[in-house]
């Protein structure tokens, strides 16, 4: 739990990927209007911590892909009902014009139409739909989850569902602990067999837990994003090579983090996997459930 600010780290960033590596997606970028970021950065300033690059949205993406990483998953909330429909269009056109980008859908669980909404998002080309428990303050198990499991399997769309506990923080209008715990997902995994679902943070804090989940479904999938960075103050991870590692997607939070853009990845490569192992995590698994062409 974050009980106060942590602090930002003056780590040094590489130029760009080393060379030799098999083709790195990052699965977990975050993008807002411009109007919007600013308010997220002084959040992150008050009750996490000092993001590092703040980088208008449509310079984003070109940040990682100019310095080799091969495609970006372009990622957005919606924060309140009302709001999901206009930034599917914004981030749909976003990324349309960035060749390597994929923009994902949202949509304010329970609100009005939600399954016509993701509808559209779709149609636009939207690969996929992010949900934030610690923020939307939906239970996994609630009728307003239903829409958005049917029409995410109806037309095979995974879903990105931030329902891991961890990071907590007392600023967040619901408890994260009364709303997200492997079981309840495991429930919807069950009730909904061919919903893909990507938990990421690697189902923080909850790893073994979630480590084991991996091995008994096959409609999850999860992602590294900051917990091999070795910053969140979380309970120690299972080493990597204990997962089941053609169902982990690598991620980075970029831009809101408060390290070097490559940390995550240095300390991936330091993990050691076997080759065919790495290049499914480091872009091969990503590119399958999202149907991304490298």
């Amino acid at each position: 739990m974050l009980h106060q600010p942590l602090p930002a780290l003056d780590d040094v960033e590489g130029a760009a990927l080393p060379a030799g590596l098999p083709p790195v997606v990052d699965a977990h970028v975050h993008v807002f209007p411009d109007a919007l970021f600013p308010s997220i950065w002084r959040w992150f300033d008050q009750h996490g911590w000092p993001i590092r690059y703040r980088l208008p949205a449509a310079e984003v993406a070109p940040f990682l892909l100019s310095r080799g990483v091969a495609h970006v998953l372009l990622l957005h909330y919606a924060h309140r009902p009302g709001v999901a429909r206009d930034l599917n269009a914004w981030v749909a056109e976003l990324s349309a014009g960035i060749p390597g980008a994929t923009g994902l859908a949202t949509v304010y669980p329970g609100e009005e139409g939600a399954a016509q909404i993701l509808r559209e998002g779709f149609a636009l080309g939207l690969a996929g739909v992010k949900l934030l428990a610690h923020v939307q303050c939906f239970d996994m198990a609630g009728p307003e989850m239903r829409p958005v499991y049917e029409t995410c399997a109806a037309h095979g769309k995974p879903l990105l569902m931030h329902v891991g506990r961890e990071p907590k923080s007392p600023a967040y209008p619901c408890d994260p602990y009364e709303l997200c715990d492997v079981a309840r997902l495991e429930a919807v995994l069950r009730d909904f067999p061919t919903l893909k679902v990507c938990v990421p943070h690697l189902g923080a804090d909850e790893f073994t837990a979630y480590r084991d989940l991996l091995g008994r479904h096959d409609n999850l999938w999860l992602d590294t994003t900051m917990v091999l960075a070795d910053y969140l103050p979380v309970r120690a991870l299972p080493p990597l090579s204990s997962w089941r590692l053609e169902r982990v997607l690598f991620g980075t939070d970029f831009p809101n983090i408060p390290y070097a853009w490559d940390r995550e990845l240095k300390r991936l490569l330091a993990a050691e996997l076997a080759p065919a192992q790495l290049a499914m995590v480091l872009g091969e698994n990503a590119a399958a459930l999202y149907g991304l062409a490298l």
